[in-house]
């Protein structure tokens, strides 16, 4: 297929099925060329690291809301992404960052090996000798685990679950009315909870995630700032996760010979999920935005204004960076794969998820020796964020 067939394609079905044809396709044709108007399509491994941590591009923020789209703020799905760190700029992106850091501290995600083990070997243990791995173990899991920072009682955990999905899909450049619609559902619902949960820590602080922002918003974040970003906290922990378990275990029941060396030895653990990372990213692109006229490599300007889409999916495949790309190979030496994306955006949840993988993925393999594909799965059809809906899984039991 030609390059303009490939593009489209990602804009079809069928296409984000298997996007990895289009993107070598895309990736053949340039490093970064227009797509649509003003919007420019980055293939490469190395521009896509090189542009992801350029402080000199922004993200699409709450101004840029207020002119293209001024009702933004009545879709509360909406509100909650683009009132959050996510969709923020400096200053105020720099402040809301570092207080946000402050309570999602590498010790405080260490500490959770133990709950993320014991609750990893319950969902197991409760597995029938058939289930979709996504229902079972894929979505719960980093719930469980997220709700366990934020404080969240283990009987509201399930409540959780379709509406962060609902909620997702405003992360999508394609959605329909009725998506937004639940979208916005989902946005007013959890907006009124963690109100609620709010006002309940700053009454009787607790030693959990939510108890430490609250704190920081008497001095640091604003109330609406505070409010966004447990949402964002709650569903991006929840979602990339998700994604990454369930494509990982198919990745692992692809290739049975690599699922056996990793059950015999867990140590091989943070390789195989940098490779998994690399190899099907739970997050295929991302955006930013010249603030003036870029120039690149190969005699590129880019206008100010210019909407930048960075193919994580493509970059992550990049055959000048990693050699025969289409190979799952865990011994893959130096894999830096671009999928929690780079600079000041990068993903705040990204060691966790990767705690989470590290810890789960051996334990299946060791406690489910027969785990095997039941059935064929099913994949959600979105663009940006790439898992499945179903993953039918037999235990050999």
């Amino acid at each position: 297929m030609d390059y303009e067939t490939a593009v489209a394609s990602l804009f079809q079905p069928e296409g984000r099925l298997d996007p990895y044809p289009a993107y070598d396709v895309i990736r053949a044709h340039a490093p970064v060329f227009p797509a649509f108007e003003n919007q420019w399509f980055i293939t490469t491994h190395a521009l896509v690291s090189r542009l992801l941590r350029d402080p000199g591009l922004r993200v699409a923020d709450a101004r840029d809301y207020d002119r293209s789209w001024p009702g933004w703020r009545e879709n509360r799905g909406v509100a909650s992404v683009v009132l959050s760190m996510l969709q923020t700029n400096p200053p105020d992106h720099s402040r809301v960052r570092r207080a946000a850091a402050a309570t999602f501290t590498p010790r405080r995600v260490a500490a959770m090996r133990d709950v993320i083990t014991a609750q990893a070997t319950e969902l197991i243990d409760e597995m029938p000798a058939e289930a979709d791995f996504m229902s079972a173990f894929a979505y719960p899991l980093p719930i469980a685990v997220i709700c366990a920072l934020l404080g969240i009682p283990e009987s509201e955990r399930r409540w959780f679950r379709q509406r962060a999905a609902d909620l997702t899909v405003v992360l999508e450049p394609i959605s329909s009315e009725e998506e937004m619609r639940r979208a916005d559902k989902a946005g007013r619902e959890l907006e009124a909870y963690f109100t609620g949960l709010i006002a309940d820590r700053r009454h009787t602080p607790r030693e959990d995630l939510t108890s430490a922002l609250v704190a920081a918003q008497e001095t640091v974040l604003t109330g609406e700032e505070l409010l966004a970003n447990l949402v964002l906290l709650l569903v991006a922990g929840f979602e990339t996760t998700t994604n990454l378990l369930g494509s990982g275990l198919k990745i692992l029941m692809d290739h049975p010979g690599q699922a056996d060396r990793l059950r015999s030895d867990a140590e091989l653990a943070p390789a195989f999920v940098e490779e998994i990372l690399r190899y099907d990213s739970p997050v295929q692109l991302t955006s930013r935005f010249t603030v003036g006229p870029l120039d690149l490599d190969g005699g590129v300007s880019l206008p100010a204004g210019a909407m930048l889409t960075m193919l994580l999916g493509s970059a992550n495949r990049d055959p000048a960076r990693y050699p025969d790309p289409h190979r799952f190979d865990p011994d893959r030496p130096n894999v830096q794969p671009v999928s929690f994306g780079g600079g000041a955006h990068y993903c705040l949840g990204a060691p966790l998820a990767r705690l989470e993988a590290q810890v789960a993925f051996p334990l299946l393999l060791r406690r489910l020796p027969g785990l095997a594909p039941a059935s064929a799965p099913v994949r959600r059809d979105r663009l940006v964020l790439r898992g499945f809906a179903s993953l039918p899984i037999t235990s050999g039991a």
